[in-house]
């Protein structure tokens, strides 16, 4: 393995000060989802539905109307939307404004990719400048496709080549479809529980692990033929599925999240990835990072650093550009990246990936400011030190309060499980069964501490996920641990 040392991406610089005891986190899960849930008292669930009803009037007009020609009045997934999404107006640092004028915590930072906070002053000017020299997208080669590159390759262990794509869905697409072009192999073992975009072949065990085609509705059967998934942290399990698979033709690839499915609501033990780099290489399969959260939140060197596990191949999306949109990209090995190769009248054996607005000027030089911004100011490192403290702030509310709940924290990725809707036990299709009517009602719960958290100013990720950036200050993240406990006391 190629592993570039730099002072980026030694593990000593990375943004997470202590992994979590997976152990005594799982311990603690079992204990939350065995017990009956513990929601807001139905008085205080009827406060919070009036601050919507008597706040947020213009939001809930625009949803109305929304729904006329958006299905659903919702664009995006990670848009909170009970009892109905609200409309924002305004962004800057931490903090956003709805269009009645309520102000909030953001602690969604738009799912993720804004680590230097969003709307960033000094970022936007360079955009503002780009823009008005030639314009959003040109076809051609321009210098900051080539700076955000050198860039990268620069600051991740496992990456010597970058090719521009137009989201993380896309690099996913690319990347499996080039693991199976270099390898000559088919199958791909995929972490369940894991999200790695919307594509027919990825929409497999996604987000509950063991629920393999659950949510594939309107996709072949083929389509998800070679894909596998096994748990997280049961590398017996992935043992004999790379001796299975050895029988029939090879694996091409294992894709994991390096902390643990989605985001690390099922965080992997600290050397899992280096066990799965040690069974990749006995198999003769590629590793590949989907480090769509964790690149460049982790540190400049991505989770690869902060492990010290370097991957074939790697996946980035969210910070890459600084929140600007066409943000996505594979990185990994030069020998396997020219497989990637582009442009017309390329007669190598190459695998196709393509697109009109990928690598865009405004897309590269957002990237190529935005992560120069990060490396300056340390903003992983100093996100992630939000994210401790309010991570133990949130951890002496539950114990003062209690609750059942548990909070935990990968630097600057903080989860707050309430619900546990999550993290219930999906191992085998009887229990999945036996276990919908309760993921319901957990669910609901998940919406409405979600919706309470809004009430109070809080805007969360579905109400269990947390986002911390460099604008969160020891004051901010003060103020929002008073709101946490008003919340919490409710129940």
């Amino acid at each position: 393995m190629n592993v570039k040392q730099t002072s980026d991406t030694l593990p000593a610089s990375s943004a997470i000060s202590q992994w979590p005891d997976t152990d005594a986190l799982y311990r603690r899960f079992d204990a939350l989802v065995k017990q009956p849930i513990r929601p807001l008292r139905r008085d205080a669930m009827e406060q919070v539905l009036n601050y919507f009803e008597q706040r947020c009037q213009t939001s809930k007009r625009m949803a109305e109307q929304a729904k006329h020609v958006i299905p659903g009045g919702v664009q995006h997934n990670l848009a909170f939307n009970y009892p109905f999404p609200l409309a924002v107006t305004q962004v800057s640092g931490a903090h956003m404004t709805d269009a009645d004028g309520n102000r909030y915590i953001d602690f969604l930072q738009a799912g993720g990719p804004t680590l230097l906070g969003s709307n960033y002053p000094d970022v936007r000017a360079k955009v503002h400048a780009l823009l008005e020299e030639c314009g959003p997208v040109t076809g051609l080669l321009h210098e900051y496709e080539i700076k955000l590159a050198e860039l990268v390759c620069d600051a991740m262990p496992g990456v010597d080549m970058l090719r521009m794509m137009g989201s993380g869905t896309e690099a996913v697409m690319g990347a499996i479809r080039l693991a199976r072009a270099y390898t000559g192999k088919k199958r791909v073992i995929k972490i369940g529980g894991g999200y790695h975009g919307w594509s027919d072949q990825m929409v497999y065990g996604m987000r509950l692990p063991n629920t393999g085609r659950m949510e594939a509705i309107g996709i072949p059967r083929g389509a998800t033929a070679t894909t596998q998934e096994s748990l997280p942290n049961d590398l017996a399990a992935i043992r004999r599925k790379l001796q299975w698979n050895r029988l029939r033709g090879g694996t091409a690839a294992i894709i994991v999240e390096p902390f643990g499915p989605e985001s690390g609501t099922r965080p992997v033990t600290k050397d899992f990835n280096a066990q799965l780099r040690r069974l990749c290489d006995e198999f003769d399969a590629l590793l590949i990072f989907d480090e769509v959260v964790t690149g460049f939140r982790a540190g400049m060197g991505g989770a690869q650093a902060y492990f010290g596990v370097t991957p074939d191949l790697t996946i980035l999306g969210k910070c890459l550009t600084g929140g600007y949109p066409m943000a996505g990209a594979i990185g990994g090995k030069r020998e396997i990246m020219m497989m990637l190769v582009g442009g017309i009248g390329t007669t190598a054996k190459r695998a196709f990936v393509g697109g009109t607005l990928t690598a865009n000027p405004l897309s590269c030089a957002a990237g190529y400011f935005a992560l120069q911004e990060i490396q300056r100011t340390d903003a992983a490192a100093k996100a992630g030190r939000a994210g401790d403290r309010l991570r133990q702030g949130l951890e002496q509310i539950i114990e003062r309060l209690g609750l059942p709940y548990v909070a935990y924290n990968m630097g600057s990725i903080v989860h707050l499980q309430t619900s546990g809707v999550m993290l219930l036990d999906t191992s085998n299709l009887l229990k999945l069964v036996r276990l919908k009517n309760e993921a319901r009602q957990r669910k609901h719960m998940m919406e409405e501490m979600g919706a309470a958290y809004a009430a109070h100013g809080l805007i969360t990720l579905a109400g269990s996920r947390i986002y911390t950036s460099l604008a969160d200050t020891d004051a901010v993240i003060d103020d929002a641990l008073n709101r946490f406990e008003d919340v919490l006391k409710l129940v």
